[in-house]
């Protein structure tokens, strides 16, 4: 835990991937015994938990870890350095306040939040099982919200490894207390599932706290790089600072709180539609797990990448936005986008054709949840399209927009999720592929908006994205052929050994001819340091 070092923007963006990577890795490689331990009802239990955290962690953290990564930036390069501790410490205060009302509040008004998600509904989980993990993942916003100040404030003058190298210590920790807790709580103690569940969202606690004690004793070794050996601050200016964060905080708040709803009203609306189109309580509560717990792992492999733009964008944009850089602005904005055309983009697309192997791997065999993940994680490309346009607008301070394409998406998506599931059933289809669309056309809605409003008002151009796209687009017809053809003739599924061998040689031949035909864009954004240990430049 040495000298804090100042990444670059794609340095930063690739060390941030990288951990967030690791992290969504573990992520994923565990459900493969968790899911055995707790089963399909633990599976939507664990769901039901996390989907109503995620709605409080927003309003507990009422999007200030993101305010101070922007606002630590902007000081920074204005040279305001009293203001940006003030300003700092101030918002620690803020969020603890916000962090122990949404506790008490999660905690105390379980009951009526378990009834909202699961109705009337039979055959699965109960209203008291719902309402046990609810309070047990409510100690989580006790830790979190007051960890991501410390990682946005690191991040906001470009620290990009300790914050990140914390959450891979994070969802460590937070893995080892779901295994270990989960099987004693089963198999030890033999008791009901919902103790295992419980246990499970409390490591959330456990690991934030790990993370928490890691990043307090790195900035307490980095104080003077960090303005945080000031001792005697000038408080006249809090009325304005506090000003200050309430309204760059706002934006990331609906930002955040949209990306959530997204979730927990497909979530709620799938589960009190699906029971009126035939469908059972246990296969309605299977196909609720899928989208908000076993299919939500695959996503997160492609969501790391855009959280790591993310990260590495803010205080960069920023930065330069600040100083009137605007070509560099144009620049940074383009390599996040061919960011997501190389990278993010093909990758969803290789793991939709190998649905059925990627389940049975993690799963075992199920054609429901394959079919499932097959196109939510198409959707996942234009959700990450989403995230990183959103923080750029942010960084630019273009709320009004924000707000108008966001909202729109999200409205778009509510009105059209029951309609469609029913038109989807009427046309013989499954009907939850309609919620599915559903969120679909809200992304592409908020998105166009976004882009469209970049264009017209910020004079950012797609020259260098564009100039990318139809090597790109060629690549992806050769990624569906050579996948057709390998599903076709290779011999893939039965078991999950056979279809982790397909996964491996398919996705190494098929990667390599990818990324033959890309290397020249492919050298565009990736850091320098990493393409001379490739050997790729001199």
């Amino acid at each position: 835990m040495g000298k804090l070092k100042k990444s670059s923007f794609l340095e930063g963006a690739f060390i941030a991937t990288v951990c967030i990577f690791i992290s969504k890795i573990l992520g994923i490689i565990y459900v493969i015994p968790f899911k055995k331990i707790i089963g399909d009802d633990g599976g939507a239990l664990y769901g039901y938990a996390y989907n109503i955290y995620n709605i409080f962690l927003t309003i507990s953290s009422v999007g200030i870890p993101f305010a101070i990564c922007k606002l630590a930036s902007e000081y920074d390069a204005l040279g305001l350095t009293e203001k940006k501790v003030r300003m700092y410490r101030l918002a620690t205060r803020i969020i603890a306040a916000f962090s122990v009302i949404s506790f008490l509040i999660c905690f105390f008004f379980a009951g009526p939040l378990s009834k909202l998600i699961i109705g009337d509904i039979e055959g699965g989980n109960t209203f008291e099982d719902v309402k046990f993990v609810i309070r047990c993942i409510a100690f989580t916003l006790l830790i979190v919200p007051l960890l991501s100040i410390k990682r946005g404030y690191l991040q906001g003058h470009k620290f990009i490894s300790q914050p990140s190298i914390s959450q891979v210590i994070e969802q460590l920790v937070r893995i080892i207390v779901i295994l270990i807790g989960s099987y004693l709580f089963v198999f030890v103690f033999k008791l009901p599932i919902r103790f295992a569940v419980g246990i499970s969202v409390f490591a959330a606690a456990v690991g934030g706290f790990i993370a928490y004690l890691y990043l307090s004793k790195t900035v307490r070794r980095n104080k003077e790089d960090l303005s945080l050996n000031t001792k005697a601050l000038d408080s006249s200016n809090d009325k304005t600072i506090i000003k200050d964060i309430v309204l760059c905080s706002i934006p990331f708040i609906i930002i955040n709180l949209a990306n959530t709803l997204y979730t927990s009203t497909d979530m709620i609306l799938v589960l009190h539609t699906l029971p009126r189109l035939g469908f059972t309580g246990k296969e309605t509560e299977f196909i609720s797990s899928v989208f908000t717990t076993w299919g939500t792992k695959f996503n997160a492999i492609i969501t790391a990448v855009s959280t790591g733009l993310i990260v590495s964008l803010i205080p960069n944009i920023v930065h330069d936005y600040t100083c009137k850089d605007f070509e560099l602005v144009n620049t940074n904005f383009n390599k996040c986008l061919k960011i997501i055309l190389l990278i993010i983009a093909p990758l969803s697309l290789f793991i939709s054709l190998e649905a059925d192997n990627f389940w049975t791997v993690f799963y075992g065999q199920n054609k429901t949840g394959s079919s499932i993940i097959k196109f939510t994680i198409i959707v996942t490309i234009f959700d990450c399209l989403y995230m990183v346009l959103n923080s750029l607008l942010q960084s630019l301070n273009k709320k009004h927009i924000i707000y108008r394409s966001v909202i729109t998406g999200l409205v778009i998506n509510l009105i059209l999720d029951v309609p469609f599931m029913y038109l989807f059933k009427f046309l013989g289809l499954k009907a939850f592929y309609g919620a599915i669309t559903a969120t679909l056309a809200g992304f592409l809605v908020s998105n166009t908006m976004s882009l469209l409003y970049l264009k017209k008002n910020m004079e950012i151009n797609f020259t260098e994205t564009l100039k990318a796209m139809p090597r790109a687009l060629l690549s992806y017809a050769v990624l569906i052929l050579l996948c057709t053809v390998f599903n076709r003739f290779a011999i893939s599924g039965g078991s999950r050994i056979k279809s982790m061998l397909f996964i491996v040689v398919s996705g190494i031949i098929i990667g390599g001819i990818y990324i033959l035909i890309n290397l020249k864009q492919l050298k565009t954004i990736l850091p320098e340091k990493l393409l001379r240990k490739l050997k790729l430049i001199k």
